[in-house]
C-alpha cells in the first residue's frame, strides 16, 4: 500500500506544480479563456485519461496476466517440481521481505518468466513450461530470483506511475500547443471548441509526444532489468544468474506472451539502430556482462 500511496503523492505532485507554473506564467487564464475552465480542469482532463488508465492496467493486471497467457496457479502442488518451485518462491519472497506471491505455470514452448501486480505483498510470478523443461534448477532458481527482484524493487508500480505521469504531459502539452497553433491560424480570434488547426495538431502531437514518452518508458524498463538481474544473483548466485542468461540466449523466435505482457518477460525481443530506443530489455550480452563485472 506505502508503494500506491507513492504513486498517488508522486502524480497528485506533478499536477500541483504544473498548476503552479501555469498559474505563473498566466497559462491558467488563456486556458480559460479559451473553454478548459482553466488549467486545472485540463490537468483533471489529462490525469483520468493519463494517469487513470495506467492505475487501471496495473489494478487489472494480474487477471489479464491469466486470461492471456492461460497460466494456472498452483493453489497446491500436483508433483515434486511444483512443490519445488513454490519452495523456491517462498524462499526468495522471504530473502527479499515481500509476501509470497501466487506462482503459476503456462504453456509455452519459449523459455519465459514474469512478475507482475499491484504490490510487492499482492504479487504473481509464472513461469513458461518451456523454461522448467529446458534449464536445470539452479537456472530456474535464477530466473525466479529475478523476477522477485522486480517484485521487491516495485518495478511494476514504478512503471505505472513513469507511464501515467508521462501520458498526462503528453496530453497536457498537445492541447496547449494546439491551442496556439489554432489561434494563430485564426488571426487570434477565439473559436470554442477549437478548429480544424487544433485537432490537426492535438492528434499529430499526441503521437509525436507519445513516442518520445515510450522512449523514456522503455529506457526505465531496460534498467529495471539490470537491478533484477542483480537480485537474481544475490538470491540464488552470480553463476546461477550468469547461466541462466546464457541459456536464454538459445531462445529462438518470438515469444508467445501477448505484447501488453512482454516488457514484464525474462527476455526481449531484439532491435538494430533507432529501433533500439524501443526495446523493453538490453542485449542479454550486455546483461551477462554486467553481471561478470560485478565485484
Amino acid at each position: 500500500m506505502r508503494r500506491i500511496a507513492l504513486f498517488l503523492l508522486t502524480n497528485i505532485a506533478v499536477l500541483l506544480l504544473l498548476s503552479i507554473v501555469c498559474h505563473l506564467f498566466g497559462i491558467d487564464q488563456w486556458a480559460a479563456a479559451r473553454g478548459y475552465g482553466g488549467m486545472g480542469g485540463l490537468l483533471a482532463y489529462a490525469a483520468v485519461f493519463g494517469m487513470g488508465g495506467a492505475f487501471i492496467s496495473l489494478a487489472m493486471s494480474k487477471w489479464m496476466a491469466k486470461m492471456t497467457t492461460g497460466a494456472r496457479v498452483i493453489e497446491q502442488p500436483q508433483n515434486e517440481a511444483e512443490r519445488w518451485l513454490l519452495d523456491t518462491v517462498r524462499h526468495h519472497a522471504q530473502s527479499a521481505g515481500i509476501g509470497m506471491p501466487e506462482v503459476a505455470v503456462y504453456d509455452a514452448p519459449e523459455m519465459n518468466a514474469f512478475a507482475t501486480g499491484m504490490s510487492r505483498n499482492h504479487a504473481l510470478v509464472a513461469v513458461s513450461t518451456g523454461l522448467l523443461q529446458q534449464m536445470d534448477r539452479q537456472q530456474v532458481a535464477a530466473v525466479l530470483g529475478h523476477e522477485i527482484g522486480h517484485v521487491a524493487n516495485g518495478d511494476m508500480v514504478t512503471l505505472t506511475l513513469i507511464q501515467g505521469v508521462l501520458n498526462t504531459l503528453v496530453i497536457v502539452a498537445a492541447r496547449i500547443v494546439g491551442r496556439l497553433v489554432d489561434s494563430w491560424l485564426s488571426g487570434g480570434r477565439d473559436r470554442e471548441g477549437g478548429g480544424i488547426g487544433y485537432f490537426v495538431t492535438v492528434l499529430v502531437l499526441q503521437l509525436v509526444f507519445g513516442l518520445f514518452a515510450s522512449m523514456i518508458v522503455m529506457a526505465f524498463s531496460r534498467w529495471r532489468e539490470f537491478r533484477a538481474d542483480a537480485a537474481g544473483a544475490k538470491l540464488a548466485g552470480r553463476g546461477a544468474m550468469i547461466s541462466a542468461l546464457q541459456r536464454l540466449q538459445l531462445n529462438h523466435g518470438e515469444s508467445s506472451l501477448p505484447k501488453t505482457m512482454a516488457a514484464f518477460g525474462i527476455s526481449g525481443p531484439l532491435a538494430q539502430g533507432l529501433q533500439r530506443l524501443f526495446m523493453s530489455h538490453p542485449p542479454l550480452e550486455e546483461r551477462i556482462a554486467a553481471l561478470q563485472q560485478q565485484v
